[in-house]
């Protein structure tokens, strides 16, 4: 979701700023890219604290910089270019789709419904929907049996290299959305794309079926 149907990074940035600020944690922004960027907050917190934490401590702290993310980004929703039309394209061609974030649900219910796209989605799993999370492979892997489909028949988009890897272990062809990061900072990917302008259903179904057009 993040960085995939909505460019959310540089809000969630502005989040995890006046998060770190109000606890004195010292940060920089290089190392959003390799630390927050697709990671869940498990581990986010325990990177930026540079200490265990978990329990109760961890859904306070994720309570606080989610409400804060959630403040800050709503009335700013906006989705990928070109990410409505393929979606819409997708559902119109009999394709089933899902929804596999490692946000916390109400992120997810913010943006998807949002953009009033709820309607297009036949499973919706978030962060409280798995015990692993990316790059473990649970939260496609339960996706798949939810839409009734087979890995080999399945395409991830994704932009961080967490998110590009639970794809590959799951074994989905993966596409590389370059919202986050350039092509050669995440792992090999079927194929890449800046935005949705550069996707349709005939490419989607190439890429399936490894038949797509040089990365």
């Amino acid at each position: 979701m993040d960085g995939v149907i909505a460019h959310t990074n540089p809000y969630h940035t502005q989040a995890f700023q006046v998060f770190f600020e109000r606890h004195g944690v010292p940060y920089t922004l290089a190392e959003f890219e390799d630390h927050m960027y697709g990671k869940h907050n498990s581990y986010i917190m325990r990177y930026f604290f540079k200490r265990p934490i978990l329990g109760e401590e961890l859904l306070e702290l994720e309570g606080e910089k989610e409400g804060l993310f959630r403040e800050i980004y709503a009335g700013h929703v906006e989705a990928m270019p070109g990410f409505e039309d393929f979606i819409a394209a997708l559902r119109d061609a009999g394709f089933k789709i899902g929804v596999a974030t490692s946000a916390p649900r109400a992120n997810l219910d913010l943006i998807v419904d949002s953009l009033g796209i709820r309607p297009f989605l036949a499973s919706v799993l978030a962060s409280e929907d798995v015990s692993a999370h990316k790059p473990n492979p649970e939260v496609y892997l339960k996706s798949m049996a939810n839409l009734g489909v087979i890995a080999a028949n399945s395409l991830v988009f994704e932009d961080s290299a967490s998110g590009v890897q639970a794809g590959i272990s799951a074994g989905a062809k993966v596409v590389g959305v370059l919202s986050s990061h350039a092509a050669d900072e995440l792992p090999g990917c079927a194929y890449y794309i800046p935005d949705f302008q550069a996707m349709d259903v005939g490419l989607a179904r190439q890429i399936v079926a490894g038949h797509s057009p040089s990365v």
